[in-house]
């Protein structure tokens, strides 16, 4: 997916463990099937994963998710990993890696939730990360100023010119950056609530996971779960759950849309973020549509 991508398989992630952990070293490594853009998962035995990163941007989350994750845990309404150890470069392999519990359950799929209540777990999930402690957390991959990504948005939607209505995302990018900035404290975000990060059993939001884009600052990044998630018939029950005013609203559509990236960065390595891509770009301009 990446040009400077370090390539990891099983037989790295036994020796890893056998050199450093070898209480686990009789557990069978399974690779785990992602669409993830930034980290390799395998499977140790049926209570853990072996997380490690891909490229060298990631390789920070490591430390922060063992810090911070037991952390967030205690605020949370669902399941999220939690740190077992922290791996050292070895084998090859250039960089720190982890060692979580397994969180079990499904990806959500449309067809494997209950609808409404999923909708309503999301904003209690959002809920939950706002009562959390911020003091010395970091500000959020996607928490900051949302003009920060209008350079990047405006190259990637030339880039998609001719596979979406580009003039329409830039119209709704524009009401995005004009609609009032965060005015509150700073509030935990996850950053990054797509289907592979979210787990369902029993038709409802079970569990979190890939607090890599995790941090501080402004809400309205995990506003874009309307999009990425949840259907037209059910977005207002997650903004009502969750207490999203109409600017914080608006700025989540802008960040849905920067997934517009992955329409052409993606289209032909990772089908995953291609069809994330499209459902929420088309999800902001359906939105739109409807007015």
């Amino acid at each position: 997916m990446h040009v400077d991508e370090v390539r990891t398989d099983a037989a790295l992630v036994r020796r890893l463990i056998a050199g450093q952990f070898p209480r686990w070293a009789d557990r069978p490594v399974t690779p785990v099937p992602s669409g993830g853009t930034d980290n390799a998962i395998y499977r140790l035995g049926d209570e853990l994963t072996v997380r490690l990163p891909r490229i060298a941007s990631a390789v920070k989350q490591v430390e922060f998710e063992h810090e911070w994750l037991p952390v967030l845990a205690k605020h949370l309404p669902v399941a999220v990993p939690q740190p077992c150890a922290v791996g050292r470069p070895a084998d090859g392999y250039p960089w720190p890696w982890a060692v979580h519990r397994w969180v079990d359950g499904e990806h959500p799929t449309g067809g494997n939730t209950d609808p409404r209540g999923f909708a309503a777990d999301l904003g209690e999930l959002v809920g939950g990360l706002r009562r959390a402690d911020t003091a010395g957390a970091r500000t959020g991959y996607r928490s900051g100023p949302l003009s920060g990504r209008d350079e990047y948005l405006r190259e990637w939607t030339e880039a998609a010119r001719g596979m979406v209505d580009t003039d329409a995302v830039l119209a709704i990018w524009e009401d995005a950056l004009a609609a009032p900035a965060w005015d509150g404290p700073p509030v935990w975000t996850h950053g990054d609530l797509l289907a592979g990060n979210v787990l369902v059993r029993g038709g409802r939001l079970r569990g979190v996971i890939d607090f890599g884009a995790a941090g501080v600052g402004d809400p309205a990044c995990d506003a874009m779960a309307a999009w990425t998630l949840l259907d037209s018939d059910t977005r207002d029950v997650f903004r009502e759950t969750a207490g999203f005013d109409d600017a914080t609203w608006a700025r989540g559509k802008g960040w849905a849309l920067t997934f517009i990236s992955a329409l052409t960065y993606y289209r032909e390595t990772n089908p995953t973020m291609y069809a994330l891509a499209k459902r929420a770009v088309g999800a902001v301009l359906s939105d739109r549509a409807a007015r």
